[in-house]
């Protein structure tokens, strides 16, 4: 990637992320809803939380965890808001409880409340429909949108220096007056007028250039000579000896031009604001047609950059808060409550967490690279979708636990948990890498060594890692329902990692005999029996579990969701899959039981290898067209169908049925048999493997 390109998709994610920015403070007053959130809720005192408050109104099993905040949260958090949230929000929150409270309240004062706080709801639902608008703009579009909004900002930033500059000239004396007498001691005295408005002419000056540059109205020759002198009209006539209301109005009519050409502009582009809008509801609803929703979206994901403009925003937005913090501080904050501070700003709304979710990511897909170059792997497919998948976990945490809606100190107890559960998660991706290289490697006749010490290293570390994460855990909180859920999935981890061990040391000894060891199947069958078992115990577990949370501690529709799709994916589907397994099983040992015993006689005279398997005989099954293979390969064959590998006929005898039927169904199958022979060979082997 040329050094072209990278500047180019630097300058479209910066160009993405105001809007962010603007939805994201509009959700800080709470789309003007006249209801103060909770992050008001506890009265910081002299930088600190007030322990006691927060041990009596936090939920079940949440005050025992009080104490990870250490009450230390500075007050400039209440700071960080603006002063618009806490006026909007206190000012509408006491009206609207005067006016509920009062019975005798005039109907009057109670519907305007209500019309001031639609208007307030209506203004900010379109400043967010407006952001993320123009947050879906093609770069060309969002460019055109930027040079608009700063031509707009050079007026009145212009508006707003003329107005300074005239106000420091007042009633002085005339500087024309001055400059045609050469009075130079006071043209040149450091607190004269004439030096004081000396940087507003060159401001005005450097304003009007680049306005004419960037503006969308028409460019006429003329027109682009008189933009500078209009800006620095009010300044030149500020020089001359006029009268003070004449001065006092130069700066308005020096705007009027500016804005002139800006409205001409807004209202030439209209049209095509229009049809752009319309162009891309098109473009969009045929690739939609044509591709899916799906593709669509991840379409678009890709070409708003949406990760990188999330970590941009979060970035900036958390090192705003840390100057805030470091120049508002009258004493020098530790290390630990500045960090405290930052996480809890950094998830106070839902675009907040968005960017907090894309860092998580971005960490969880390194980590997940990491241990893939120590593992020597060359795909990469499975470490992306770590991050995926872990962003997605955590945004869902943050979702159903109600993080933005929390208090400060209990949405930093709140996020401590959310990263446990992140962690466990985390560690059952990392198993899901290491668990297929034990089995490749465990196949494999003249491995590396290398390998083998690096996969068991990885294996050792996730038995490590989750006995130390329970062992600080219990020795530092009561039992809970989130320290259960914590501990379900960390003995989980463990169950998986041991059967993914035992299965590889089984494989590993099977590699290194000389002959075919019929019980292999057995015994892998019944570890990964019992890790599955384990696995749906747990399931059941964190099911009730997280209905005891539904129910007692903390509800909610996406808890609810969450738990439905919990319940289907990892107990119903699981429970059907391994109950058809095992009935499968069940009756391929049936089958096969019921087969003749080949006697050494019969293997002497036979004198060949197993056509499954291609390992001599020691012992063998004979089918009904007198062909020889091992016990547990027909077993298997069987899984997939129940023919002969060798001639398609029927293994086990059927049910006597009507003659029409047989007929009909032997025809149908002398005329699949070598498509279902494919097809279970296909199958078979995946199985065997």
């Amino acid at each position: 990637m040329s050094m072209r390109t990278k500047m180019l998709g630097f300058v479209d994610v910066i160009l993405r992320v105001p809007p962010i920015f603007i939805i994201d403070e509009i959700l800080k007053i709470s789309m003007g809803l006249p209801f103060s959130t909770q992050n008001d809720s506890n009265i910081l005192v002299n930088g600190q939380i007030p322990i006691d408050q927060t041990t009596t109104s936090s939920p079940a099993g949440a005050a025992s965890d009080n104490h990870l905040f250490n009450g230390t949260i500075n007050s400039n958090f209440s700071s960080s808001n603006s002063s618009l949230d806490q006026i909007l929000n206190t000012t509408s929150a006491e009206l609207f409880g005067d006016a509920m409270s009062a019975g005798s309240v005039d109907d009057t004062e109670f519907y305007k409340l209500i019309s001031l706080t639609s208007l307030k709801f209506t203004s900010c639902l379109l400043g967010c429909l407006s952001a993320a608008c123009i947050f879906m703009l093609w770069t060309r579009h969002l460019v055109i949108v930027y040079m608009y909004i700063v031509s707009i900002g050079l007026i009145f930033l212009s508006y707003w220096s003329n107005v300074s500059a005239i106000a420091l000239i007042g009633d002085g004396p005339c500087l024309l007056e001055d400059i045609l007498a050469l009075n130079v001691n006071r043209l040149m005295d450091p607190r004269g007028v004439a030096v004081a408005i000396l940087p507003h002419l060159f401001a005005q000056w450097i304003i009007g250039k680049i306005f004419s540059y960037i503006h969308l109205g028409p460019k006429y020759k003329s027109i682009q000579t008189l933009l500078p002198v209009s800006f620095l009209m009010p300044l030149l006539l500020a020089m001359l000896p006029l009268p003070q209301p004449i001065l006092k109005h130069s700066p308005a009519f020096a705007a009027i031009m500016p804005l002139a050409l800006s409205k001409i502009a807004l209202w030439s582009s209209s049209f095509d604001i229009i049809k752009t809008l319309l162009n891309g509801y098109e473009h969009a609803k045929n690739f939609a047609t044509n591709f899916g929703l799906s593709a669509l979206v991840e379409n678009e994901w890709q070409r708003l950059n949406v990760p990188c403009v999330l970590r941009a925003f979060w970035t900036i937005r958390i090192g705003e808060h840390f100057m805030t913090l470091m120049l508002s501080s009258k004493d020098t904050l530790s290390y630990w409550t500045t960090m405290q501070n930052l996480l809890v700003s950094g998830c106070e709304t839902l675009t907040a967490v968005l960017g907090m979710t894309s860092i998580v990511s971005l960490i969880c897909y390194y980590i997940g690279k990491m241990f893939q170059w120590f593992l020597l792997s060359e795909d990469y497919d499975e470490d992306k979708s770590i991050g995926t998948v872990s962003a997605i976990l955590f945004y869902i945490l943050a979702l159903q636990t109600g993080l933005t809606s929390l208090s400060p100190e209990k949405r930093f107890i709140r996020l401590c948990r959310n990263f446990c559960l992140l962690i466990t998660a985390l560690l059952h991706f990392l198993h899901n890498i290491v668990a297929p290289i034990l089995m490749s490697l465990s196949a494999a006749r003249n491995p590396s060594r290398k390998r083998h010490i690096r996969a068991l290293c990885v294996c050792g570390f996730l038995l490590v890692a989750p006995i130390v994460l329970l062992t600080a855990l219990w020795s530092r909180h009561p039992p809970s329902t989130w320290l259960l859920a914590v501990t379900a999935f960390s003995i989980e981890v463990i169950v998986k990692v041991l059967v993914s061990l035992a299965t590889y040391t089984l494989f590993l000894l099977d590699a290194r005999r000389q002959t075919f060891w019929e019980k292999l199947d057995d015994y892998v069958y019944y570890i990964k029996a019992f890790g599955n078992s384990v696995e749906f115990c747990f399931g059941i577990f964190l099911f009730f579990n997280g209905a005891w949370i539904l129910l007692f501690e903390s509800g909610g529709a996406i808890r609810a969701f969450m738990m439905g799709i919990h319940a289907y994916f990892n107990i119903w589907c699981e429970a059907r899959a391994g109950w058809a397994v095992f009935m499968k099983r069940r009756t391929a040992v049936h089958k096969i039981s019921s087969l003749p015993e080949a006697s050494y006689q019969q293997l002497e005279q036979f004198d060949d290898v197993c056509a499954i398997c291609y390992q001599e005989m020691t012992s063998a099954k004979i089918t009904r067209c007198n062909h020889y293979f091992h016990g547990v390969c027909l077993r298997k064959w069987l899984y997939v169908q129940d023919r002969c590998p060798f001639c398609h006929e029927i293994i086990m005898k059927q049910e006597p049925a009507n003659s029409a039927s047989q007929s009909n169904e032997q025809n149908d199958n002398q005329n699949n048999n070598l498509e279902n022979d494919n097809d279970g060979v296909e199958v078979f082997q995946e199985n065997l493997n």
